[in-house]
């Protein structure tokens, strides 16, 4: 007789999702410490949201008392082409794979929402589900529940997948049995280490995103410190470094939903173009990716320095019109993008 645990991983495999594995929400007791020291180092910069959530972030089991088990998921989205291709290209912009389409909060909600309801259907209990906007250590809640490990780039990564893919989690109060967490094994390797432009792990398994250039493109408020925007080259939404180079990813599995493909218009978008959007194109062209949570501001700020890092003496003129813009940081992204570019 299939037991409910068998019919559960069917059921999220056939709602597209890679991999489907169960533990505690108090299954991860190295939390707690793991963040207190990261917050103290102040390696979380102005993700002052994760300072102010540390109680539940550290300890699943605070989030939801009534929880049972964790039932945790991922869902690849493993690109079709290099992720690296458009970096170094002068006139181009780099956006991060998983931003080159639909918002991914919203695709892998709905696949969690439909198998949570299949779950009350066949066992009853009551569930919650979360994709990354709430204070569930995700990945480390992923490690425990066997989905893969934390490698030393802090991304979780599976033996049978590599490392794209999102993670997302129903709480149940149903005692489902839990599987047994996955062990470390990145080796010796140090691939993701190296490959970061920006140097911003102090140590393996340690990220300090103040120097991570996601944060810096995606979190960050106002003007970048001038040290970083040079290491930034044409990155203006997201890094995919560290992720591209895993060794892990030659097991990597196609994404399931084409809604991750990338959009041509996001694989090598021209910085010219991108940089004299005005508020309404910006929502425009971005509608239902996870680039416009931003805002027009920050990615424009986003655009000038990869223009100023580009060499292009014809974009100087562009960088040169948005030297008055009422943002702050625009404006001052825009002057130091003409000084970079010279006379």
């Amino acid at each position: 007789m299939t037991s409910l645990k068998d019919k559960l991983v069917a059921q999220a495999l056939a709602e597209g999702f890679v991999s489907c594995r169960v533990c505690r929400p108090w299954d991860v007791p190295e939390v707690p410490g793991r963040l207190a020291r990261f917050v103290e180092a102040g390696y979380h910069g102005q993700m002052g949201w994760m300072a102010d959530r540390m109680h539940w972030r550290g300890n699943p089991a605070a989030l939801w008392p009534e929880a049972q088990s964790v039932i945790m998921l991922a869902e690849s989205y493993t690109p079709d082409e290099d992720p690296m291709a458009v970096i170094g290209q002068p006139d181009r912009g780099a956006i991060s794979v998983y931003a080159r389409n639909r918002d991914y909060h919203d695709m892998v909600k709905k696949r969690l929402k439909r198998l949570a309801r299949w779950l009350i259907a066949e066992s009853g209990g009551e569930v919650k589900v979360f994709v990354d906007t709430a204070p569930v250590p995700e990945k480390a809640l992923g490690e425990a529940a066997g989905l893969g490990w934390q490698g030393k780039h802090t991304n979780l990564v599976s033996r049978d997948w590599g490392n794209w893919a999102f993670l997302g989690s129903v709480f149940t109060t149903l005692d489902l049995p839990a599987d047994e967490p996955d062990i470390d094994h990145c080796g010796s390797c140090r691939a993701c280490l190296d490959a970061c432009p920006t140097d911003a792990f102090p140590a393996p398994y340690q990220l300090d995103a103040r120097r991570c250039i996601s944060y810096l493109t995606i979190e960050h408020h106002g003007p970048v410190d001038e040290e970083l925007r040079s290491l930034m080259g044409n990155r203006i939404y997201g890094c995919d470094d560290c992720l591209a180079v895993c060794p892990w990813n030659k097991f990597a599995v196609a994404a399931s939903d084409i809604r991750y493909a990338a959009r041509p218009e996001l694989t090598a978008p021209r910085l010219a173009e991108l940089a004299v959007l005005d508020d309404a194109e910006f929502r425009a062209m971005f509608s239902g990716s996870p680039i416009k949570r931003i805002g027009r501001d920050r990615f424009v700020r986003n655009v000038l320095y990869a223009i100023g890092n580009s060499g292009e003496p014809a974009l100087r003129a562009v960088a040169q019109m948005l030297a008055d813009d009422p943002d702050p940081a625009v404006a001052d992204a825009a002057r130091w993008a003409t000084q970079q570019l010279g006379p």
